[in-house]
């Protein structure tokens, strides 16, 4: 039983064999690039559609929720990221606050956010490729996964485009850190710009007319006619998804140059010019066109410029995001691959997979993680996957708000490069406000994450935790 809530001890990075050892290649700006990178893509660019669908005008409210939840998490991440600075995000800090078992299960549900946000934003990026790609002739059972009807399948594909973004992103990861994170820097900045000229387009076409009604489904999370989840919660708990992003920035602890100061700039600095980038575009897309117009388009900032008579511009728009929306995917599978690789050097997942290429990249542990990501990719609809994401993110968002009180009682007087203001407010509005959009997700997709981690814990009882106990001994 002791070992369930056995304590992670960080072992200093000169005293583990060099080949697991990362190269600290990073410095802020490129954490906040590779913030923004993660934050700014599919949500805004493609999840407002679906928001918009659920919440109607008053998709505004969902992304102030969202943000603002995600503001206390972001606060609480940068002031465990600078006391632990150890590669791994929330599974790292449950592991060295709260015990094994709790680090298994916020591991195996981080392990669901960054394959399924891969995934998701993979699929959207080959929304914004696929009429390009029609154009040229390529079929389109070959542009997207399955389309279901519930539980049936009423027409068989294979998106091929998302599977191939997603080895593209694996190759530059596999190249290197520091070349991979350039790269981003500069997609970044293609990204921004095309977000500036939406809005520069669109905000003259603003009319009061398109917000009303503003809110025709309610605030609260309820089942409509159509059997489809709506109200401004149920809206924010996908939307949720476009802000999150800034903790793939603490998985880079063990790279970064001065990680006491870089994380916190990187993780706060990102998530406040995202919520600036996304409250503006918001408004610019509820407010040029009636939300009906564009609700579950799978490019609805395209479609908007279109109706508006702005082909051209909607063009520009679309071609950016073709370019620059795997930056997010970067980040992600960046992310996801340093969580595995930490687990795997903590002997939870197969050690072997815990090492290094002589460019200091995990190079095994990143074709793994493309392998997981590609079926997801391939075979499954955007908003299921997005819901689906969330659920993981949540929890290990509740868990880094908790670690952080409970460090805060257990070591009051500890170095903190970067210490969170009203820290009870911040820690206790990340874990609630984590709980209250958790509640508010999809029935189904919350049976489909309690289900993941009934697997994940026959895994653990099965062969993690023996495995773990036999190099603990």
């Amino acid at each position: 039983m002791a070992s369930l809530f056995r304590l992670k001890r960080i072992v200093a990075e000169e005293d583990r064999p060099e080949s697991h050892r990362l190269q600290r290649t990073l410095s802020w700006p490129h954490l906040v690039a590779l913030g923004v990178g993660a934050i700014v893509g599919t949500g805004i660019l493609t999840l407002i559609g679906v928001g918009a669908d659920r919440a109607g005008p008053a998709v505004i409210l969902s992304f102030v929720v969202a943000g603002a939840i995600c503001a206390c998490a972001a606060l609480a991440y940068a002031e465990m990221a600078t006391m632990i600075p150890a590669s791994g995000s929330a599974y790292t800090y449950s592991y060295v606050v709260l015990g094994e078992i709790v680090a298994w299960v916020i591991g195996w549900s981080l392990l669901a956010e960054y394959t399924l946000v891969v995934g998701t934003v993979a699929v959207g990026w080959s929304g914004y490729a696929t009429p390009f790609l029609t154009g040229m002739g390529v079929p389109g059972m070959l542009t997207h996964g399955p389309q279901m009807d519930g539980w049936q399948v009423v027409q068989w594909g294979v998106n091929v485009p998302a599977l191939f973004v997603v080895w593209l992103v694996a190759g530059l990861l596999i190249l290197g850190t520091r070349e991979s994170a350039t790269l981003n820097a500069i997609l970044v900045v293609v990204k921004l710009i095309a977000l500036a000229v939406f809005v520069a387009v669109a905000l003259p076409y603003f009319n009061n007319a398109n917000l009303e009604p503003f809110a025709p489904f309610g605030f609260a999370k309820h089942m409509s006619a159509d059997g489809v989840e709506r109200g401004v919660m149920a809206a924010a708990a996908i939307i949720f998804f476009a802000f999150y992003g800034f903790d793939a920035i603490s998985t880079a602890a063990e790279e970064a140059k001065n990680p006491g100061r870089d994380l916190a700039i990187g993780i706060v600095g990102s998530m406040v010019v995202c919520v600036a980038i996304y409250m503006i575009v918001a408004i610019a897309a509820v407010g040029a066109l009636h939300y009906s117009r564009f609700a579950d388009s799978p490019e609805p900032l395209a479609l908007i410029l279109r109706e508006i008579g702005r082909p051209g511009v909607a063009a520009f728009l679309a071609g950016s995001a073709i370019i620059a929306l795997p930056t997010v995917i970067l980040a992600f599978l960046y992310g996801q691959s340093r969580i595995f690789f930490v687990m795997a050097r903590d002997h939870l997942l197969p050690a072997e997979l815990a090492t290094v290429s002589r460019r200091g990249t995990p190079v095994r542990i990143t074709i793994f993680t493309a392998s997981v990501v590609s079926f997801f990719a391939a075979f499954f609809p955007i908003d299921q996957i997005a819901a689906l994401a969330n659920a993981g993110t949540l929890t290990a968002f509740a868990a880094v708000g908790i670690c952080m009180l409970v460090m805060r009682r257990r070591a009051p007087d500890a170095v903190r490069p970067f210490r969170a203001p009203a820290v009870w407010l911040v820690g206790l509005g990340a874990a609630f406000g984590c709980l209250y959009l958790f509640i508010s997700l999809p029935h189904q997709t919350q049976l489909l994450f309690g289900a993941w981690n009934l697997i994940g814990l026959l895994l653990y009882f099965g062969w993690a935790r023996r495995n773990a106990d036999k190099v603990a001994m």
